[in-house]
């Protein structure tokens, strides 16, 4: 069960966190893996590892939110690698403030790469999707689509806009492609540990601490939980889900 022998997925982020581990997870289940991502350093470096255990990777360097980029890496692949069957978008970027305090810089770098993102890297492999007949998007959401978070204004818009993207591309496709989302909670990826670094330089064990007890299990999740749930979304276990936001949340919307 849960085998991708014979697909070829794309999976952005895959540089590192949980984009990296949904590639790495794919590979070992058969997949030939597009491992995109804007730093070529960890991208090469997850092509790499997925190589170094006998899968199949290319290395895709680019911005998901240049669409000249995305046009011109999306042809790469398909002629390198064969028509997309699985599409993961998985990159995006963080951001901490309020309405009032997020700058209108702010603002438009989390759309461009969250939502302008999802939607040219979605155009690009949907076409080569209808030409075989089948395909899957799976979209990295959050559990902020679902409920209001404090101090994550720009984010909980990109990931809101990500939720509905997912249900409209899943109904105008409904007859040959498969759409879902995954909505998060905390996970713990490079961002957290960079993000702790940066605001609270000698507290980072202490804060870590505080942030995983702030969810109803006691800890955050971790990137290879997330790929398990993506491993079956993609795959043809999940032929009768689309349209649909899975929460992997440790529990907080059920509390």
């Amino acid at each position: 069960m849960f085998r991708l022998d014979g697909k070829v997925a794309v999976v952005t982020g895959a540089g590192s966190g949980i984009g990296r581990a949904i590639a790495l997870l794919f590979a070992r289940q058969g997949a030939q893996v597009g491992v995109l991502d804007h730093n070529p350093t960890t991208a090469q470096a997850t092509t790499e590892n997925i190589r170094a255990a006998q899968g199949k990777a290319a290395t895709l360097v680019c911005d998901v939110a240049d669409a000249v980029q995305v046009e011109a890496t999306f042809k790469r692949a398909v002629a390198e690698q064969g028509l997309i069957d699985i599409l993961v978008n998985s990159a995006g970027v963080a951001h901490v403030g309020s309405v009032l305090s997020t700058t209108e810089e702010e603002f438009d770098r989390v759309y461009r790469v969250n939502v302008k993102g999802v939607y040219l890297c979605s155009r690009a492999a949907l076409p080569h999707m209808l030409t075989k007949g089948a395909g899957v998007i799976l979209n990295l959401a959050s559990i902020a689509s679902h409920i209001g978070l404090p101090d994550r204004f720009a984010y909980s818009m990109s990931k809101g806009a990500v939720h509905t993207m997912t249900m409209s591309i899943a109904t105008d496709y409904m007859k040959k492609i498969r759409c879902n989302c995954i909505s998060p909670a905390r996970v713990h990826t490079p961002f957290v540990d960079g993000f702790l670094a940066k605001n609270y330089p000698g507290r980072e064990k202490e804060m870590f601490e505080k942030l995983s007890a702030s969810q109803p299990m006691g800890r955050m999740g971790t990137p290879e939980e997330v790929a398990l749930l993506a491993l079956y979304l993609c795959s043809d276990e999940a032929a009768f889900v689309t349209g649909q936001a899975y929460p992997i949340d440790g529990g907080v919307l059920g509390t």
